[in-house]
């Protein structure tokens, strides 16, 4: 593990502040500085690839051109089994612009209609772009099931319909600390920095 005086920095290609502030608390003690594509005004790319691994690398490349250093990016969904997968990579356009998680919630549920499978899962890949070129995926997934009408009002997106298995709450009903221990994005973490620094 490196000390502190010497600390990496990395890019977070995101604009999320919620993300931004739970990963630079996560990779600190690891002394890693992480700056965000907001700080450093870089843009959006647009999400053109057709899977969860294609857009996460899309940004994490876009953002390590930019600025010569190690970035990460990722991309995360809610798949509904009998939705075919459904919103997908989509997820957050079926929230439209500007972004309503009430109304993509509601979608899913008038689209899952009165069918008895309401699996679903959450699925969120990272990647991980160096400057030599090399790109690093780290895929996190929680299985649950879809619940109506929305519960509790933590968490964000599509937390209040998503009821994790072998739990009783939706994770908009647990506690930060709760759902992260549970959560795609902290798998797809842990196995990050299981990998990258050896924890």
């Amino acid at each position: 593990m490196r000390s502190m005086s010497e600390r990496e920095t990395w890019v977070l290609a995101s604009h999320n502040a919620g993300k931004i502030k739970e990963l630079t608390a996560i990779l600190a003690p690891f002394g890693i500085a992480l700056k965000s594509a907001a700080e450093l005004d870089l843009p959006e790319p647009e999400e053109t690839e057709s899977s969860f691994e294609g857009n996460a690398a899309l940004k994490a490349k876009a953002a390590c051109e930019a600025t010569g250093l190690v970035c990460l990016a990722d991309d995360s969904g809610l798949a509904v089994d009998a939705l075919d997968g459904a919103p997908g990579i989509y997820s957050a356009r079926w929230a439209g612009e500007p972004r309503d998680f009430q109304r993509a919630m509601q979608r899913v549920q008038d689209e899952l209609g009165d069918s008895a499978d309401r699996t679903a899962r959450f699925v969120c890949v990272i990647a991980l772009a160096r400057p030599d070129g090399s790109v690093a995926h780290y895929r996190g997934e929680v299985v649950g099931e879809i619940v109506w009408p929305p519960r509790g009002d933590g968490g964000f997106g599509y937390d209040p319909v998503f009821q994790p298995q072998g739990e009783t709450r939706s994770f908009s009903q647990m506690t930060p600390e709760e759902k992260r221990a549970l959560s795609h994005r902290g798998r797809a973490l842990d196995a990050m920095i299981r990998a990258e620094f050896k924890a």
